[in-house]
């Protein structure tokens, strides 16, 4: 993506989309000179794309300190030599240029304008972009997670500040600074839809003041004291991983390089730290961890927000066994653990499940269920139904007799049902439910069921929805 796409700019600009965190990073370039903004852990692909595009990286933003994965603006400065920028509440504890209001780069012919905009967490800026090839005016804005696409920043990470101070000053920024700007100036978040940093955010990747003045709920908020409200009323779960996260980014992450090999462990190796209490993680697909997985396991499948739930539900301190297909999906895995701090894991079952059944072990199931056969045996047996998914989810429709019990909780309390009634378990798709299924059946209730398709299925077959 390029400032060219919104702005008719001649400025180098692109947004790295990490869809796993929802996580947005920024590279912008004029005359060889490089600024990073929010950089995820694993840093190559800067170096690359700077390369790619002849420019030195030189200066290094961030916008807060991030709570929801480990940024990579240490090795990022370690590895090119650049600067690196955070608001001067941040506390950092690397070498840094504490930023205020008004303070102003100039790379290239271009400038960045820092506006401390307090609210998501006491440090929170947002950088304005001027490219001075095309405009002295502002073209875009780097937001943060200060203002999203739909949303505003949640206001409740921080340990000095109540979430209601937090809202309040959150307010203050977005009407005396982000809407004094013009309508026509790119908003570029650091976050998107399924972010646990927000909650109503939509699927763009940008937006504009203009649009976001106009259809931005939070936006629309009448006075501060309404806002505050609304935005400290019902709030998501917060991961307990989070405030660890930003602890890491204070004094900065350890180079990805320095991780230690990942151990090659035998089945009965793996057996016999289970029985010492090992964690082991199946990050296969849910079929297939459905279809046979090892007693015990926790999935968590690769192919949706993987780290931050394996954040939320298995904590910084797992020190999990990986169980996967093929080398790759280890590789990637470590990776993706490591983008939110889980980076000491035991090892990983050499030659995965095959050499479990070869060793003569047993191994679980999880039935499956589809959408019409569940409703046809609600109508004729006692059955429980657990809903996973986030509240909003729910207000919006759910099965009429579901127990709501948010997979986010599931880190800090599994849900007792009842041992004598049979339970299937379903969210939005599938992944989440398949993730839960995983957890009840570690806790030792084994009669637990997955909705193939999740909610989505329900409603494709027309099915009878609850709003109550």
């Amino acid at each position: 993506m390029t400032l060219a796409d919104t702005a008719s700019a001649t400025m180098y600009f692109e947004q790295f989309y990490l869809g796993c965190l929802a996580h947005a990073s920024y590279l912008l370039g004029s005359e060889g000179e490089a600024v990073v903004v929010d950089p995820q852990r694993d840093v190559e692909i800067y170096l690359q794309a700077a390369q790619e595009h002849r420019l030195k990286i030189r200066h290094i933003f961030e916008t807060h300190l991030h709570a929801d994965f480990v940024s990579g603006h240490k090795e990022l400065a370690a590895r090119t030599g650049a600067t690196i920028y955070i608001g001067a509440q941040a506390g950092a504890t690397f070498p840094h240029v504490a930023l205020t209001d008004g303070f102003e780069l100039r790379f290239g012919r271009a400038r960045i304008k820092a506006l401390e905009t307090p609210g998501h967490t006491p440090e929170s800026i947002c950088l304005l972009v001027t490219d001075e090839q095309k405009s002295q005016r502002p073209c875009a804005i780097l937001t943060g997670d200060t203002l999203f696409i739909g949303d505003v920043g949640r206001p409740d990470l921080s340990t000095a500040h109540t979430p209601a101070q937090l809202a309040g000053l959150l307010y203050d920024s977005l009407h005396n600074k982000l809407l004094k700007l013009a309508d026509d100036v790119a908003v570029y978040p650091a976050h998107g839809a399924g972010s646990l940093c927000g909650r109503q955010m939509r699927a763009e990747r940008s937006s504009t003041i203009g649009t976001e003045r106009l259809t931005n709920y939070a936006l629309q908020i009448p006075n501060r004291e309404d806002f505050v409200k609304q935005l400290t009323e019902n709030l998501p779960a917060r991961p307990d991983y989070f405030l660890k996260d930003a602890e890491i980014n204070r004094g900065g992450a350890a180079p990805l390089g320095d991780l230690l090999p990942l151990p090659r462990l035998s089945a009965e190796e793996v057996r016999a730290l289970m029985d010492q209490g090992a964690l082991v993680l199946d990050v296969r697909p849910g079929d297939q961890f459905a279809a046979g997985s090892i007693p015990g396991s926790i999935n968590i499948a690769l192919s949706g927000q993987f780290a931050t739930w394996a954040g939320t539900i298995l904590g910084l301190a797992a020190r999990p066994i990986l169980v996967a297909e093929a080398d790759e999906q280890l590789h990637e895995a470590r990776v993706r653990l490591a983008r939110v701090g889980i980076d000491a894991e035991r090892g990983y079952l050499g030659g995965g499940l095959e050499t479990w059944v070869h060793a003569g072990f047993e191994l679980a199931t999880i039935p499956q269920i589809s959408a019409v056969e569940l409703c046809q045996r609600l109508t004729e047996d006692h059955m429980q139904v657990l809903d996973v998914r986030r509240e909003p989810e729910w207000r919006a429709g759910h099965i009429a007799g579901a127990q709501l019990f948010s997979l986010d909780r599931f880190g800090a309390q599994i849900p007792t049902p009842d041992t004598t009634l049979p339970l299937v378990v379903h969210c939005k798709s599938g992944y989440r439910s398949m993730i839960a299924c995983s957890l009840l059946r570690k806790a030792g209730y084994d009669a637990v069921t997955n909705l193939t398709g999740g909610f989505d299925a329900w409603e494709l077959a027309h099915l009878p929805l609850s709003r109550e």
